[in-house]
């Protein structure tokens, strides 16, 4: 069964935003490097990426798969394109799509 588990929010200033959701949620973020921060105690955890290089215009949700590369498959045969490869990150590997209406979304399968 596959599941959104992640969103990904862009953000200009990480210390900022994590300031905002620690203090507004309780949210207990793990820095990741100089702008990547996460949640990782929730049943759907949120990321912020500070790169504007990699931070998407709008929010990326991120499905939790059990077979990346079957996943994968199945999205292209179905009318999906892959927008980003396969990549490793810490904890897992993942991939960008846009689904037949343009939506970008990813898949992750965690380690």
């Amino acid at each position: 069964m596959s599941r959104i588990n992640y969103v990904e929010l862009a953000v200009t200033d990480l210390a900022a935003a994590q300031t905002f959701y620690e203090a507004v949620f309780d949210w207990q973020m793990t820095g990741y490097g100089p702008t990547y921060a996460c949640t990782t105690n929730g049943t759907t955890d949120i990321g912020l990426q500070a790169d504007a290089a990699e931070a998407r215009p709008k929010p990326l949700p991120v499905i939790q798969v059990s077979d990346i590369d079957a996943t994968l498959a199945r999205i292209t045969a179905a009318g999906g394109s892959i927008i980003l490869p396969i990549f490793a990150f810490p904890g897992g590997r993942r991939f960008h799509f846009h689904d037949p209406a343009g939506n970008e979304l990813a898949a992750a399968q965690y380690t």
